[in-house]
């Protein structure tokens, strides 16, 4: 598998996301990355086997068949690509627009595919995005949580292991692989039980 840590990256765009993904890879590259390409490399050439479903879905299918660990995916909105790519199993994709959102589509909910769209992230956002994205894992960032990375982990090893047909014969619920307390803290919790106060 092409991973993160030997700085090697799978991207994909339409020729809406195309001008974006350009721009992001053009920085990732000036930093060491590898980028392999499987989407519009030439917006002079029209070609309809670059339409956003088709990249998003040859985007997909490498993530699920373990040739990349994170990808990065671009569109006009970055919507269309990111649904596409999520039909594949084991893809875990989510659309960003902030540095922030970028952080916890990561360390939350451990995204490996990663959308942007070209219409409302600009250039430099999105270089800002990636290198967030790219330099952080499950679980970082937010280690003042208790149990953050074993909540969000069992998430994503449960939605790994969903079948619908399986859930659909269960009356729509879930098979639990373990659970954990659902209260949100702050970081003024943790000051509290670090202190001790009553």
């Amino acid at each position: 598998m092409k991973t993160i840590k030997d700085k090697q990256l799978l991207v994909g765009a339409d020729f809406a996301g195309y001008p974006l993904k350009e721009a992001v890879c053009a920085h990732l590259r000036a930093k060491g990355w590898t980028i392999t390409d499987v989407g519009v490399t030439d917006p002079n050439v029209d070609d309809t086997e670059n339409m956003f479903h088709r990249v998003g879905l040859r985007v997909g299918a490498k993530i699920s068949e373990g040739e990349f660990e994170r990808a990065l995916i671009f569109c006009g909105t970055g919507m269309g690509i990111h649904i596409a790519a999520s039909k594949c199993p084991g893809v875990h994709a989510g659309v960003v627009e902030s540095v922030p959102a970028a952080l916890r589509a990561i360390t939350g909910n451990g995204v490996n595919v990663l959308a942007m769209g070209a219409f409302y992230v600009a250039p430099q956002m999105g270089c800002d995005i990636a290198d967030a994205y790219l330099g952080a894992e499950l679980g970082t960032g937010y280690e003042w949580w208790k149990n953050f990375y074993e909540f969000h982990k069992l998430a994503i090893d449960e939605l790994n292991a969903f079948d619908y047909e399986t859930y659909k014969k269960n009356g729509f619920k879930l098979e639990h692989l373990g659970d954990y307390p659902l209260s949100l803290e702050t970081k003024d919790d943790l000051h509290f039980q670090l202190r001790g106060d009553d």
